[in-house]
């Protein structure tokens, strides 16, 4: 059991600086292109949008980026609900 747990935590803790970046990344572009667009200016704030998409100038990862950003939430999310989850069952027993 304390093996499994392990994992979890070593897998959530190699994901997630792995991860900051492009969710940050993600973030700060698609909420800045959104308050430009409902302004009117996105036309002007295009680039903001290639960025939230995963283009990087002459690095194109359009395809891939957001399949990459959604499995890094998922292993994120999951290590972090079953960490979570032992914590409170042991944090339960010793109460």
């Amino acid at each position: 059991m304390a093996n499994k747990r392990l994992l979890w935590r070593k897998l959530h803790r190699t994901t997630a600086p792995i991860m900051v970046l492009p969710i940050l990344l993600t973030l700060v572009t698609g909420s800045l292109y959104q308050a430009f667009d409902l302004e009117g200016k996105g036309d002007k704030y295009d680039w903001l949008l290639e960025l939230h998409k995963g283009h990087f100038g002459s690095l194109n990862l359009e395809i891939i980026y957001p399949f990459l950003n959604a499995l890094g939430l998922l292993v994120l999310a999951i290590t972090g609900i079953l960490l979570w989850i032992k914590t409170q069952r042991l944090s339960n027993r010793h109460s």
